[in-house]
């Protein structure tokens, strides 16, 4: 086996190491009782000092591409909170992976990295099951936390093309300004009620094992993975996120929402399976 086929293996792993840590997300940004725009300031607080703890000498040099990325970074981990909040965990998640439809799009252009024909007709059956969730957020009276995972999910495709355009610089930097940014926003919502004790058990959690650390082996592995591959891969995460919450909580999706998760989920997985056996096939 040779050496980019082993680093392409273990960022592989990375991926799926990564999607199991976000996917805790749900539950415990449900436990935590307080804003979420202070959910998502402090988690990020607290994950700026882990990560900078584990890279040490950060470069924040604020050039362009740095500050857009760090600015796509704070709009994808402050918004999913509030999603999260205003609906449930498996419309705010699943409609979030709808941001490979927006790197099939831009990735070519931004990145030169070729869309196929798959790719396409998984983006067609990504935008049906996400009519399905416009329509189920009609319905229920979710529109508000559905309207904010789409947006979470254009500002997780933007970091997505923005990591791998920096993956030859240092892309954890634009990580650690974009965990400082989202703690600025979170700053005025702090006020106020004081979470307990299990809200602040959540909150560090969540910094800890639910976002410095799978951030930490995200950015590490998307040197070696396609755009559209650092968010088709970690697919297992959308799957967990919301069983965790059924599990613990209770709370289970409309049939709707199950519906059009199962086709963007579906055809998501599937996308992925047909690649990795073409890619297989060309090895050989």
């Amino acid at each position: 086996m040779n050496s980019v086929s082993q680093e392409r293996r273990q960022a592989i792993f990375f991926l799926a190491a990564a999607a199991v840590l976000w996917s805790t997300g749900g539950l415990l940004i449900k436990l935590v009782t307080w804003n979420p725009f202070a959910i998502a300031g402090v988690r990020s607080a607290i994950a700026t000092v882990v990560i900078v703890l584990a890279v040490r000498r950060p470069r924040l040099n604020f050039s362009a591409a740095q500050v857009a990325c760090a600015l796509a970074y704070a709009g994808t981990v402050v918004l999913f909170p509030a999603a999260t909040k205003y609906t449930t965990a498996a419309n705010a998640i699943l409609l979030q992976y709808t941001a490979p439809v927006y790197i099939a799009l831009f990735g070519a252009w931004f990145l030169g990295e070729r869309t196929r024909l798959l790719d396409w007709l998984t983006i067609l059956l990504v935008l049906g099951g996400m009519t399905l969730f416009l329509l189920d957020g009609l319905k229920t009276g979710d529109w508000l936390g559905n309207g904010l995972a789409l947006l979470s999910a254009v500002s997780y495709a933007a970091m997505v093309l923005l990591l791998r355009r920096l993956r030859d610089a240092s892309p954890i930097d634009s990580v650690i300004l974009g965990n400082i940014f989202a703690a600025l926003i979170g700053l005025p919502f702090v006020f106020g009620a004081v979470p307990g004790v299990i809200s602040w058990l959540g909150l560090l959690l969540l910094g800890v094992f639910q976002l410095a650390l799978p951030y930490l082996l995200y950015v590490s592995a998307v040197r070696h993975v396609t755009a559209l591959e650092a968010v088709l891969i970690p697919v297992i995460e959308p799957i967990l996120n919301p069983l965790w919450v059924m599990l613990w909580l209770g709370e289970k999706p409309t049939g709707l929402a199950l519906l059009g998760g199962l086709i963007v989920m579906g055809s998501v997985t599937a996308r992925g399976a047909v690649s990795a056996w073409m890619r297989s096939r060309a090895d050989r």
